[in-house]
């Protein structure tokens, strides 16, 4: 099973403080233990909502909301994409993370779909097609 683990944004990330040596140090030594467990697929922090935009889709309209975004606790500051047996063991993993913003944080983990999670409307047809994808993402890495 895949799980995003989203570390939600604070008042100090979206001003773009930036995490101290130790907090640093202290993430590096978890996403090798991460590495080392065979658990972490990917993982980044993420710039302030200043930086970015928001596409809005009503219809066939598109309308560019930019940065940054009021409301700080909808607000992601950084992911990781964890391969695990269990929602249970996604949550241990996160546990023993350091806490990743000064004071009070959050992190949310939430299961990604898998192919077979979309049942008879994933045709095979579609399957080929996400198979393909897949594949040209991994000869680009």
């Amino acid at each position: 099973m895949r799980f995003m683990v989203m570390i939600k944004a604070s008042q100090e990330s979206e001003a773009g403080m930036m995490p101290s040596e130790e907090l640093l140090t202290a993430m590096g030594r978890y996403n090798e233990e991460l590495v080392q467990a065979g658990v972490l697929q990917a993982g980044e922090g993420l710039q302030p909502s200043a930086k970015g935009a928001r596409v809005k889709f009503s219809g066939s309209q598109r309308t560019v909301i930019d940065g940054p975004f009021s409301e700080t606790k909808e607000l992601i500051a950084g992911f990781w994409i964890f391969q695990v047996k269990s929602l249970q063991e996604a949550i241990e993993w996160v546990k023993r993370c350091p806490n990743p913003m000064p004071g009070e944080s959050e992190i949310e983990i939430r299961q990604v779909f898998e192919a077979e999670d979309f049942g008879a409307e994933f045709t095979p047809e579609l399957r080929q097609q996400e198979e393909s994808v897949r594949a040209q993402l991994s000869n680009k890495a």
